[in-house]
């Protein structure tokens, strides 16, 4: 079985290159489908999801559920909640075979499915070029708000990954390959990456 795990920083291309991959290596990429899954089993709102699926640090963010102002009494009955639908659906597609799964602590919650774990990073000026190329129209974040905004996100990140697991977040000992996409396009480390996958999973 071939389960690659994707983890990375904000800004630093890392659900391209998952998807990338996948599409080269021809598996499946679950990203947002993660969120829409938890989103409806829950009868939350996606946004909301998308805010906590990889963070207990929910009070950094302007949660609503619905049309609805969250109740900040329930936030940790609702983020167990969230936290635990997202394990079981990880899991389930963990389960029907190979696949690449980008962030939301995949690589601890299939580690004994011994996945290949992969971190993508890049320096502080090829984030910030990143999420200038793929703003949303209408979003005009300075400089400095995009570097709060990239700092908010991945000390999040960091959080929700080692209080499941002693490794720390980002660190190279957590992973099998950490990759700087920093002055690169993310499509030409592609075929390199996928000689790298399919060694790694030969030898396993």
């Amino acid at each position: 079985m071939r389960i690659i795990t994707i983890s990375r920083e904000f800004g630093s291309g890392g659900r391209e290159l998952g998807k990338r991959l996948a599409e080269a290596m021809g598996i499946p990429c679950y990203d947002h489908e993660i969120i829409e899954l938890i989103a409806k089993e829950n009868g939350f709102d996606e946004n909301y999801v998308a805010r906590v699926s990889e963070s207990f640090l929910v009070s950094a963010y302007p949660a609503t559920i619905g049309s609805h102002m969250l109740d900040y009494s329930m936030v940790n009955n609702v983020q167990l909640e969230t936290q635990a639908t997202q394990r079981k659906i990880i899991r389930g597609f963990a389960e029907k075979g190979d696949c690449v799964i980008v962030g939301r602590a995949a690589d601890i919650i299939l580690r004994d499915y011994h996945p290949l774990n992969i971190f993508v990073y890049a320096t502080q000026e090829a984030k910030l070029a990143r999420c200038r190329e793929r703003a949303k129209e209408g979003e005009n974040y300075t400089d400095k708000e995009m570097i709060r905004k990239m700092r908010q996100v991945d000390k999040g990140r960091a959080l929700y990954h080692n209080l499941l697991m002693d490794e720390a977040w980002g660190k190279k000992e957590s992973y099998h390959l950490c990759i700087n996409t920093s002055e690169t396009e993310i499509k030409s480390l592609i075929p390199g990456l996928v000689a790298y996958a399919d060694a790694w999973f030969e030898k396993k």
